[in-house]
């Protein structure tokens, strides 16, 4: 079990969790996860009710737990699995809003950059913007996994947004103009966080509605139903 080392927000032990964690925001996301794909999976965290497991897949060791909505979320979640509890990889695999023609509806975007409305940055001191990109490697392993399981996917920039109701209603039209494929709310606080540790993440977002077309999928859908984006980070973790 190794030493206890609880943090304001995770109670577990180190070596509780695996080296590589997915982390999708819903933690009943992370509980279907550990029940439908890791063989003994054991719940190692359930401070707030984010729930974290470690189990086997295909024989190897992976983690999963709950970052919540929103970068000061996923920020607290990451920064402590990545400082505190040994973890060197973090795979967001969330839902996102498609923000451009190129991405239909349950297609997987994975996140090479990650733009933003937030001031996340601003405790870093720099002297000017820093741009949030995934990790090479984990996109690299991901995107193959996407080709080897013919999984429908678009690589490019997501935007991490602090708002969800924007009382602007024209603001997301400026986004699509860059280029920006798909809009969420914790991947490039994430990739922020790996660059200050020193560590490894990607975020992939399955589309779960489209601002263009107006289309969208249930909470249930998005808990249940983007099983072939777990997949692909599944068999992504057992490779790094």
């Amino acid at each position: 079990m190794g030493n206890v080392n609880h943090t304001p927000h995770i109670n577990a032990s180190v070596g509780d969790f695996a080296k590589t964690v997915l982390m999708p925001g819903d933690p009943l996301r992370s509980k279907f996860i550990a029940e439908n794909f890791l063989e003994g999976a054991r719940l190692v965290n359930n401070v707030r009710s984010v729930q974290g497991y470690t189990g086997l897949y295909k024989g190897e060791r992976v983690s999963v737990m709950a970052s919540g909505m929103g970068m000061p979320s996923i920020g607290i979640y990451s920064y402590e699995l990545f400082k505190f509890f040994g973890v060197e990889n973090i795979i967001r695999i969330g839902s996102c809003g498609g923000l451009s023609e190129s991405v239909k509806m349950r297609d997987i975007i994975v996140g090479m950059g990650a733009c933003t409305t937030s001031n996340f940055a601003v405790q870093y001191s720099l002297e000017g913007t820093f741009a949030p990109i995934g990790s090479y490697n984990i996109m690299k392993t991901v995107i193959e996994e996407a080709e080897r399981i013919g999984a429908r996917y678009k690589v490019g920039n997501l935007l991490s947004s602090d708002i969800f109701y924007n009382a602007n209603p024209a603001a997301s039209q400026k986004w699509t103009d860059m280029g920006v494929l798909g809009v969420e709310m914790e991947a490039a606080a994430l990739y922020m966080t790996a660059a200050y540790c020193k560590k490894n993440a990607l975020a992939i977002c399955t589309v779960s509605d489209h601002l263009l077309t107006g289309e969208s999928t249930t909470a249930e859908e998005r808990q249940t139903s983007f099983t072939e984006m777990m997949e692909v980070a599944l068999n992504t973790a057992i490779r790094l």
